[in-house]
């Protein structure tokens, strides 16, 4: 890219709630949630009725390895599933996971979902959702395989890259974003993976241990509001159990609380081979058998003439499928896949998004001996790069080269442009900074992962020595760490979060070399920084963000953009800190020789039988409601980085807190001032307390948010809302949400823990 596309990028762009102890108080949206899927009821049932019993079966089981089978002699058309979350696959063979090779199946690749998750912009999550619907249109796609809703439970998830964060509510309200802007468009979602897939090491055959309380307010929490805010049409059923039944056979997920409790209308779909029952599955809710027909194909016909399974329940499954396609309107094949796709509006969505998502962790002054000529009478941060000074600029790091957008198992975009950090660097600075580049470290790659290989190998003695003589010649050096695609990965978890290739090495190398270091983490998830941190005055954390991403990090960098991300997860200093490590819970002991159950379909085809692992480990979710930040602030632990945590190059200041009671809960209204010379966007955030509460509950927990953007000097006054259904708990014994009277403490600021404002108040 050059500097004037860059240029031209640039342009484009007391209270009166009165409830009494342990009354029911239903989630928002009961009593007038509404459903676009309800509005062809007559039609339906005339086409079933036309149906044999053969074509009725032959919709509830996959037809290719993305598609589903309408029916041609009635005019349904099949149903084209898009497998992202973060960018529309490339067209498959039809029965196998090789490459069709055409030139016109490219995407946008978006930033992940962590990426995402770290804007806290619902605004941003849904031009998201709308760019991935118009792409996947495109592309013949009627429903997107996502947006992936687990809640981040440990931080060496082999997905953690592709889920939200650690926390209910911002997960939850990014998933009613994204399916709004996606089904607004005319794309069905797919919310996944339903449920508690938090880990991908034995993940086909691990049983999820766990309380309603914990399962409803933590883990269901993000796929429930976007079931009832924003009208969800598909859901994908996870491979594991839950309470000793598997996902796509289990009644109490997809009939009870799915169904029933958030009467939701949809289709449910298995994650690919995912089934492993006939008759259980399809009477618990499971629609579609992706991606054959082992359960539900002539083992499904069968039971019906035998009387094992009604044929009502089989057009009620047909019903549910033909609600979502009578009202996504399919598109004809020979206008998918006509025009390239990866345009210029929605390369600017991923641009906008990675802006957003880059978090600045630390930025402190060099002082002393090490600091430039320019700013020896007074220190300031390496960051902003201060291009007077700055002309020479070393590099180091695979990662400002490697591109993110395919790699390791699962989830990849085939996208017409990825811009990587060193690309970026090279067009928004421009030829008045001479940059040099040098590789430090030999990264992580497939082929040593398909040995066994761990990412955890000394440094390269050769490539460190020449990234130190790069270094001493540098005025400032900006030192890339972190994963890559094949460290996190679908299908097995992190052993560690350990910086991989010898980083930590390498960096206590170059600050002897040269002291004025940036560290610049690319990774889905937290690592390990305690080396970097403690070398580093400046540490920015950049995901794996997308097309435009080293374009969105050069910006931030260079101070065109001043940073606004936050982190969506706490980041722990040491992996034993984590709840799920500190209880025992993970990791489980098993044999897992067998391997991953979607590795051994991808690598044996569409009609495999994928191996069923005999031993099924237990992963008993011994922390409850304290995950991520409630953990370690009810067990006084430290982090490195706490939820929430996001510096800017401006300061924002806090004042004038009010509470104003709602009918549906309360306005939480404040001043939010930028005083500096940068302009910036802060995420004001509001965290709740219960302290005097009779039932067991975290020391605060997000309630509010928003993303706020002040030019310099000026000041605005904040109103985020505090709904009545976040403030309540889920009772066991009702089995239904209940609001508890008592104290409430409104705490708002900038992170988790920094909270300027409080205020008291009760609920009666």
């Amino acid at each position: 890219m050059t500097k004037k596309n860059h240029q031209k990028i640039l342009l484009t762009t007391v209270v009166a709630l009165t409830v009494a102890i342990q009354v029911v108080a239903q989630p928002s949206n009961v009593g007038k949630y509404s459903t676009r899927l309800l509005g062809n009821e007559q039609q339906i049932e005339s086409i079933i009725k036309s149906m044999t019993l053969e074509e009725k079966v032959a919709m509830l089981h996959g037809k290719n390895m993305f598609s589903s089978a309408g029916i041609p002699r009635l005019g349904i058309a099949d149903v084209e599933y898009a497998d992202g979350p973060f960018g529309i696959r490339e067209e498959m063979e039809p029965h196998s996971w090789n490459s069709a090779h055409l030139t016109t199946d490219s995407a946008t690749f978006f930033p992940t979902g962590s990426a995402l998750a770290a804007t806290w912009s619902t605004d941003w999550a849904y031009a998201y959702g709308r760019g991935m619907s118009r792409e996947a249109r495109m592309r013949g796609k009627d429903m997107i395989l996502g947006p992936a809703i687990n809640i981040q439970r440990i931080p060496t998830g082999g997905r953690t890259y592709e889920y939200l964060s650690e926390d209910p509510l911002l997960s939850g309200m990014l998933a009613v974003a994204y399916t709004k802007g996606s089904q607004d468009d005319g794309t069905a979602v797919c919310l996944k993976h339903y449920a508690l897939n938090n880990q991908e090491d034995y993940r086909g055959s691990v049983d999820v241990q766990i309380s309603d309380r914990a399962m409803h307010e933590i883990y269901l929490r993000p796929f429930e509001m976007a079931v009832r805010e924003a009208d969800a049409w598909g859901v994908m059923a996870a491979y594991n159990k839950v309470n000793g039944r598997w996902c796509s056979e289990n009644n109490i997920l997809l009939n009870i609380i799915l169904r029933e409790q958030w009467g939701f209308p949809g289709m449910v779909i298995s994650d690919w081979g995912g089934v492993h029952s006939t008759v259980d599955a399809v009477t618990a809710g499971m629609n579609v058998e992706m991606p054959g027909n082992r359960f539900f194909g002539q083992a499904l016909l069968d039971s019906v003439k035998t009387g094992k399974v009604s044929e009502e329940i089989i057009n009620q499954r047909v019903r549910e499928i033909l609600r979502v396609r009578m009202t996504v309107k399919p598109i004809d094949k020979a206008v998918a896949n006509s025009k390239p796709v990866g345009n210029d509006e929605e390369m600017l969505t991923a641009l906008q998004v990675a802006r957003r998502s880059i978090v600045l962790l630390k930025n402190e002054p060099i002082i002393g001996k090490h600091a430039l000529k320019a700013a020896m009478k007074q220190p300031w941060p390496l960051l902003p790069i201060n291009l007077t000074s700055v002309k020479r600029i070393a590099v180091i790091g695979e990662n400002a080269v490697t591109k993110m957008a395919l790699g390791g198992v699962g989830a990849g975009v085939k996208t017409r442009k990825e811009i990587t950090p060193l690309e970026g660097l090279q067009t928004v600075l421009g030829g008045g900074t001479k940059i040099t580049y040098a590789p430090g470290y030999k990264s992580f790659d497939r082929d040593s992962r398909n040995k066994r290989q761990s990412p955890q190998q000394s440094a390269d003695k050769e490539l460190m020595a020449e990234a130190v003589k790069v270094a001493k010649g540098a005025d400032l050096v900006i030192f890339f760490a972190g994963d890559n695609r094949e460290v996190e990965t679908e299908g097995s978890d992190r052993k560690s979060i350990t910086l991989p290739s010898g980083q930590d090495e390498l960096v206590r190398e170059l600050v002897k070399a040269n002291p004025r270091l940036v560290t610049v983490i690319v990774a889905g998830g937290p690592v390990d920084i305690s080396t970097v941190n403690e070398i580093s005055p400046a540490l920015v954390m950049s995901w794996f963000n997308g097309s435009m991403g080293g374009l969105a990090l050069a910006e931030v960098l260079a101070g065109t953009i001043s940073p606004s991300g936050k982190l969506p997860m706490s980041w722990p200093k040491k992996l034993e800190d984590v709840p799920a490590y500190a209880t025992g819970t993970y990791p489980q002991k098993a044999d897992n020789s067998q391997g991953d159950i979607f590795v051994g379909l991808v690598n044996q085809g569409q009609n495999a039988r994928t191996a069923r692992n005999s031993f099924q480990p237990v992963a008993k979710y011994a922390e409850e409601l304290l995950v991520g930040y409630r953990w370690y602030d009810c067990k006084n632990v430290e982090v490195a980085y706490p939820f929430g945590h996001g510096l800017s190059y401006a300061t924002f200041q806090y004042s004038n807190l009010k509470v104003t009671p709602t009918l549906d809960g309360f306005d939480v209204s404040f001043t939010l001032a930028n005083n500096t010379q940068f302009e910036g966007e802060e995420v004001a955030q509001v965290y709740v307390s219960r302290p005097t509460s009779h039932i067991e509950r975290p020391v605060k927990e997000l309630k509010g948010f928003s993303r706020v953007a002040l030019k310099r000097g000026e000041s605005k006054t904040v109103t985020i809302p505090l709904r009545r259904s976040d403030l309540c708990h889920w009772d066991e014994s009702a089995q239904s949400w209940m609001m508890e009277p008592g104290q409430l403490v409104i705490s708002v600021g900038g992170s988790s823990d920094n909270l300027p404002l409080k205020h008291h108040t009760i609920i009666q």
